[in-house]
Order: structure tokens, then sequence, then C-alpha cells
């Protein structure tokens, strides 16, 4: 099992920006996958971005390329996005997940835990 906490979310003026962390106990850290999604009110939930197990590679939705940046520190068993330049249409509940044999990153479905999430709002 893996727990996610979730911390850092917050109002922030559009152009503002935030770091949000994600803090992962029990199953070793460095062996998953981890992705940020979110979800803004009446809408699915939305990939963000993801890492593989020691940040090599990472990628990014098209919307948010440029201003979000994603880590992680396997010593400490976080993992952050960093958001820059942020808008009002960012505004969303901000989770995290863990996926250990996910092959589609993109999708929700790939990952086996999740954490509570975060708020974000973004006013204009």
């Amino acid at each position: 099992q893996v727990q996610l906490v979730e911390s850092g979310g917050g109002l922030v003026q559009a152009g503002g920006s935030l770091r949000l962390s994600c803090a992962a106990s029990g199953r070793s850290f460095s062996h998953l996958a981890m992705g940020w999604f979110r979800q803004a009110p009446g809408k699915e939930r939305e990939f963000v971005a993801v890492t593989n197990w020691n940040g090599g590679s990472t990628y990014f939705a098209d919307f948010v390329k440029g201003r979000f940046t994603i880590s992680r520190d396997n010593a400490k068993n976080t993992v952050y996005l960093q958001m820059s330049s942020l808008k009002p249409e960012d505004t969303a509940v901000y989770s995290c997940a863990a996926t250990i044999y996910g092959r589609n990153w993109y999708q929700p479905r790939e990952y086996n835990y999740w954490g509570q999430g975060t708020q974000v709002t973004v006013s204009s």
C-alpha cells in the first residue's frame, strides 16, 4: 500500500506561482512513477504531469507546458509540482497519484494509489 498526502494548494492571483508537494509513505517510493492530475468543478479529471521513478523522464499536458515543472526527491519520498504563470482556468483540485506498472501515464486508470487532493484557486 501507498499513502499519498498533498499540500501546498491555496489562493493565488493570476500570474502567480504555487508549489504543490505530495508526500508518500508505504511501498518503496523509488519504484513508483508519480503523476499529477486535476479536476475542476463539473469537469472530468485530467492529466497534468508525470515523472518516472528517478525524474529522468517527465511529461506534461499541453496546457501546462512551459509553466509547470515536476520533480521528485526520492530521499524524502516526495514529488513536487511547481506551477508558474497561473491562470484562472488552472483552478481545480490537484491530486497526486502513484503507479507501479502502469504504461499509459496519461490515463487515471493506470494509477494504483491516489491522494485526497489539494485545492488550487487562481483569481483574475
